[in-house]
């Protein structure tokens, strides 16, 4: 029991670590720990490069069907 007690503070501990060091986020961190100003502003997306972004999702896909596509009729049965 007490082995087990031992391994369970000791994940808790390791994983408040990993937490605590913001490894979800992509922002620069500090030396205390907390996100710095870096100068980067977030702003809304644009009409136009919602639609390119679209665009480019919607080429993407069809590459991958075209893709399978051969290799179905390809595949020599």
């Amino acid at each position: 029991m007490k082995k087990f007690t031992l391994a369970l503070t000791a994940l808790t501990a390791l994983g408040g670590i990993a937490l605590a060091a913001g490894s979800a986020t992509a922002a620069p961190m500090s030396v205390n720990g907390l996100q710095s100003e870096s100068g980067v502003t977030q702003v809304r997306m644009d009409r136009s490069e919602r639609m390119m972004m679209k665009k480019r999702m919607m080429r993407k896909q069809m590459m991958k069907r075209r893709m399978m596509k051969k290799r179905m009729m390809n595949r020599g049965m």
